[in-house]
């Protein structure tokens, strides 16, 4: 099962209920925009003792098209990395 955006929105509707909808969406949209500015100025991250999102480089390699089977070269990027926190892998293997 997957969370979508407007079910998070409606949980934090019924955690705060003095809050309109529309500052809910907006106040989440201003989460992730900061959390996607950071990590494109290749900065860290992190929610203290819950996750921690950063990028780093993965060099240029050949790969190869898996519906051909075809040599590609795929070019240096950037990509987020993820770790969860101590406190995030405790809550998920709690019974």
């Amino acid at each position: 099962m997957s969370v979508s955006k407007s079910e998070l929105i409606k949980q934090l509707k019924i955690i705060y209920p003095n809050l309109l909808k529309k500052d809910l969406l907006k106040i989440f949209d201003i989460f992730l925009n900061e959390i996607k500015l950071a990590l494109k100025n290749s900065e860290r991250v992190e929610i203290r003792n819950s996750m921690i999102f950063y990028t780093s480089i993965q060099k240029q390699r050949m790969s190869r098209n898996p519906a051909t089977g075809q040599a590609v070269l795929s070019l240096e990027k950037k990509i987020i990395r993820f770790k969860m926190g101590k406190d995030l892998i405790k809550a998920i293997n709690e019974k």
